[in-house]
């Protein structure tokens, strides 16, 4: 448990904080996680300590998943304190101060920077001029670069005034627990691990449409795509994950070396395995050029080149307007090399046994393979296993991902978070793709792509739409 904690939040009015970082540490505290908390908001909106604690109050009646009563909620206000950019240094420091009168010497400060990506730095020095930085941790969000060289000179900026233990560079991907639940399916039962190599299973794909549009984003979106965007953050990550070799212990340093390792034995992306595609529409919003080559989607293959997955394809995908929201991992095994059912019996026509982990906030994870049809005869069809954590009576303990991962952060805990190595190898081996991206393919709002994501992945197909429909938690 965190005995005494300040997190001083920049951009403590933005949207993030208001969906998911202020209502996130509130949950935080009521679960007797964080024993005592203090929140120094910080933002160039024209607020006082008293309107930013009524920011926050509305923002939790909007955003949280909890009821609280006007007791708890009068116990979390008085713990929130509030310190204008424009004040400058000496008002951060002053309110810093105050915020923690009464708080020991071995309390610890977490500063959040929920800012847009050209502040970071500034910021980093600001907490370095105002004497903020010992002792202290730091969480940043993407992007963490745009290419290997601006990933090295971010890093290398960093370093001047942060030490690399210090700096949680947060991806929420991988603060659900259908992420954690890798690890545990992988490495805690014997019926997984012993065939989770290149003998057993054919290919895997980490699939993240999304059916969002970019209205409001497209100014940022147009410098940025959705390799950038998506991939190097929170698709390689993820894969790290299911690629990675056993770790020597559980725990963050041993984690973080055998993602690292996964990440130093993928491939270069080649732009030939590579579709990009730009839904129809998006030319002619705001902020973005008539001609623009921004890809809102991307699909990909890439090879691990080690022991364990020589040979076998990852396939990752992601994009914007699509048909559907999923964020799924499919591990595709072999089929049997001959089938001793007679024609007509259905074996092999709904494709191979797929173990399938869905990433969104509560963990599912899915079998399905053949079974035999009641009757008589040989008639098989797909059938599923399904694991969700709603159906158990662990539910109410599940953490929403920004609430892990400050939890971690706080706590030092490395093992969801990236590091300056990890991610300048991925901009490295991106680096191909970058300098000669394929051209973007037109894509119908509502679909699933381009066309040529089929001959991407064949002669294999898509796992989405995702065709083993989620078993109902009422039935």
């Amino acid at each position: 448990m965190a005995e005494q904690t300040t997190v001083i939040l920049f951009g403590a009015t933005g949207d993030l904080s208001r969906r998911k970082l202020l209502p996130g540490l509130l949950h935080l505290v009521l679960a007797g996680l964080i024993q005592e908390l203090r929140i120094v908001g910080t933002s160039l909106e024209d607020y006082t300590e008293e309107t930013f604690r009524e920011f926050a109050l509305r923002a939790v009646k909007e955003f949280a998943t909890f009821e609280i009563t006007d007791e708890q909620w009068g116990n979390f206000a008085k713990r929130l304190y509030f310190a204008r950019s424009d004040g400058g240094i000496d008002e951060l420091k002053a309110t810093v101060k105050r915020a923690e009168e009464g708080l020991s010497d071995q309390s610890m400060r977490l500063h959040y920077l929920s800012v847009p990506p050209k502040a970071a730095l500034t910021v980093v020095k600001e907490l370095e001029a105002a004497d903020l930085v010992e002792g202290s941790r730091i969480i940043m969000e993407k992007p963490f670069g745009t290419d290997l060289a601006s990933a090295v000179a971010l890093n290398s900026s960093l370093h001047e005034v942060f030490d690399e233990s210090q700096i949680f560079r947060i991806d929420h991907f991988l603060g659900k627990e259908a992420a954690l639940n890798i690890l545990a399916f992988r490495f805690a039962n014997g019926l997984f691990e012993p065939i989770w190599h290149r003998h057993f299973i054919d290919h895997i794909q980490i699939d993240v449409p999304e059916t969002l549009a970019l209205d409001d984003r497209a100014g940022f979106y147009e410098a940025t795509g959705a390799y950038r965007d998506m991939v190097v953050t929170h698709l390689m990550q993820v894969l790290a994950f299911t690629a990675m070799e056993p770790p020597s212990a559980l725990e963050p340093a041993s984690i973080t070396e055998e993602k690292n390792k996964v990440f130093r034995s993928i491939k270069p992306i080649q732009p030939s395995d590579v579709v990009r595609g730009q839904y129809v529409g998006y030319r002619d919003l705001d902020g973005v050029a008539r001609d623009s080559e921004t890809e809102t989607f991307i699909a990909l293959r890439c090879e691990i080149d080690n022991w364990r997955w020589a040979g076998v394809p990852f396939f990752l995908r992601t994009g914007k307007q699509l048909a559907e929201g999923q964020r799924i991992i499919s591990i595709a095994f072999k089929e049997p090399p001959q089938s001793m059912f007679p024609e007509g019996s259905g074996v092999g026509q709904q494709g191979p046994d797929h173990l399938t982990f869905d990433l969104a906030d509560a963990a599912k994870v899915s079998l399905s393979f053949y079974g035999k049809r009641p009757g008589p005869g040989f008639r098989l069809d797909k059938v599923s296993m399904q694991f969700s954590v709603e159906e158990t009576g662990w539910a109410g303990s599940v953490l929403e991902a920004y609430e892990r991962l400050i939890y971690d952060a706080i706590h030092g805990d490395h093992t969801l978070f990236t590091t300056a190595e990890g991610l300048e190898r991925l901009w490295e081996i991106s680096q191909p793709l970058l300098d000669s991206p394929p051209p973007v393919r037109p894509y119908a709002p509502g679909s699933w792509g381009p066309n040529q994501i089929h001959q991407l992945i064949a002669p294999r197909t898509w796992r989405l739409p995702f065709e083993r429909r989620w078993r109902s938690t009422n039935r």
